[in-house]
């Protein structure tokens, strides 16, 4: 064990309250929360940009769903699929037991955007742009939300920001080992992500001059940050131990990719600037 005069001590109880058997925790309140932010977030947009307040309702139930169940069943096949796959009921009957991907709420999500886009002939990146918004907010809460359940742990270290994760450890305090907070690294990167992209909302209106920005440097500020930390983070799983790249970091090559691509197209002015009419005609018709 590396001898550290500096760390701390994280002994958090990850349950807000426990009543009879059932428990709740931050994490899942992180969940809530990032939901709530997000509703609230496109309502505020629906206003700023002058539409109806029903595009918001399709996407809002459509990416959630999206999110919750494409972060479990990701985790399920990304990580443990040797496990699922002999009992692929337990994907929702185990749920209380932990399992959630972020690369699979991305897709969950990314899907439930393109049902939206089809309902309402809606151009696909007007949403990807603005979902990068409450996903990086939304992001970093969940790893907190992590921190809280002394899950997704760094390697040890010798820094003197250190965590020491008593509650992983049946052992004495001198002889748990110091580790990167790995969950926190990411939610300062994820925070950051988010002022930067409401500064470009807000200040620049660059979703409004050129479509497909704030969706690349989102992607950037999630998937490039989460690549490099997970050189630091300890293996979530045992197939993990001697793989050159790691599962984070293999499921995250796409999405930058992906980042690249947007960014460049974006450059080009290839996506269509535009804004949801639908309603707008749909009344316009019954008028005639």
């Amino acid at each position: 064990m590396l001898n550290n005069l500096l760390y701390i001590v994280w002994d958090f109880d990850p349950a807000m309250f426990t009543i009879g058997g059932f428990e709740l925790r931050y994490y899942g309140l992180m969940w809530a929360v990032t939901i709530l932010l997000g509703e609230r977030f496109f309502t505020k947009f629906a206003r700023r940009e002058g539409f109806g307040q029903e595009i918001v309702e399709t996407g809002f139930i459509w990416i959630v769903l999206g999110a919750i169940l494409g972060a479990r069943i990701g985790h399920c096949l990304f990580y443990e699929f040797s496990y699922y796959i002999t009992k692929p009921w337990a994907i929702l009957t185990e749920i209380r037991n932990g399992g959630m991907a972020s690369h699979g709420a991305a897709i969950g999500m990314l899907l439930g955007m393109w049902i939206t886009t089809r309902k309402h002939n809606m151009p696909y990146v007007w949403w990807l742009d603005r979902i990068m918004i409450p996903v990086s907010i939304g992001g970093g809460l969940v790893r907190l939300g992590n921190l809280c359940n002394s899950e997704i742990i760094g390697n040890v270290t010798d820094v003197p920001w250190g965590f020491k994760f008593v509650r992983l450890y049946n052992l004495p305090l001198s002889d748990v080992p110091v580790q990167h907070p790995a969950q926190l690294y990411e939610a300062i990167c994820y925070f950051i992500t988010f002022g930067i992209l409401m500064w470009l909302y807000y200040k620049r209106d660059i979703a409004r001059k050129r479509a497909g920005v704030m969706f690349g440097i989102g992607l950037l500020g999630i998937f490039l940050t989460r690549f490099f930390i997970e050189i630091i983070k300890k293996d979530q799983e045992a197939f993990e131990a001697g793989m050159l790249l790691n599962m984070g970091q293999l499921l995250s090559i796409p999405f930058i990719i992906m980042a690249g691509y947007v960014l460049w197209q974006a450059q080009q002015g290839r996506f269509p600037i535009g804004r949801p009419e639908v309603k707008k005609a749909k009344a316009n018709k019954s008028k005639r």
